[in-house]
């Protein structure tokens, strides 16, 4: 009685946990059709074809709920290891860095299988109200990209001892060239093309402008 006990309680914390994921799937999905503001509670609460005491059993308010969804969506982009990428060269580290862009974008595909036009744009909308909503995950993100401009400084200061690369200009505004060109790289080609399906050459776009910034700094004459 007691093993039977055991795996119906078990049994019953792996549905629970099924469902809430359930519920987090489906609002990131809808949040990246709509953005958070445009989508309603009741929306969410149809769209996961439960009963509203159901639903309420997870989650409390649309707040709590989008909360969650953030952790759930950013949370591995804010959690990346940038000391797993190569280091040995500047060169293997960018191109470790765009590797990983284009995997991140093939999950982007599978979590947005509607391919609406907006998503990319509501990503980054997204990632604006929960810098406003939430405190903490501003310093999360100021956090992520201190982390992110160390690492480059690091690589671009191994490059210029191994003779990689020749530059005078400082490891920290290096880095900043190419932490800044990915950003407003990814930002423009959104903006310019909003179909879900041609966001993804960015990364060959950004490839191509890293590339040519790592071959002026490699022949910078001294």
């Amino acid at each position: 009685m007691k093993i039977l006990f055991s795996f119906a309680y078990q049994t019953v914390g792996i549905m629970a946990q099924d469902t809430r994921e359930h519920i987090l799937e489906i609002s990131l999905l809808l949040f990246l059709q709509k953005s958070y503001k445009a989508v309603t509670l009741s929306e969410i609460v149809k769209t996961t074809g439960m009963s509203k005491g159901a639903f309420y059993h997870y989650f409390d308010s649309k707040q709590e709920l989008f909360e969650e969804v953030v952790k759930f969506y950013f949370g591995d982009v804010l959690d990346i290891q940038f000391t797993s990428y190569n280091q040995d060269s500047l060169k293997g580290f960018y191109e470790d860095f765009l590797l990983h862009n284009r995997k991140q974008l093939n999950i982007f595909e599978k979590v947005n299988p509607s391919k609406s036009d907006d998503a990319h744009i509501n990503h980054y909308f997204l990632l604006f109200d929960a810098i406003t909503q939430f405190p903490y995950f501003r310093r999360m993100f100021n956090e992520h990209n201190k982390q992110e401009l160390s690492v480059w400084k690091s690589v671009i200061a191994h490059a210029k001892e191994t003779g990689e690369i020749k530059s005078e200009v400082s490891d920290e505004n290096i880095a900043r060239m190419f932490m800044y060109m990915g950003d407003g790289n990814a930002i423009h080609s959104i903006f310019l093309n909003r179909k879900t399906s041609e966001i993804k050459k960015f990364i060959g776009g950004l490839k191509t402008i890293w590339d040519e910034l790592y071959e002026l700094l490699k022949n910078e004459k001294e």
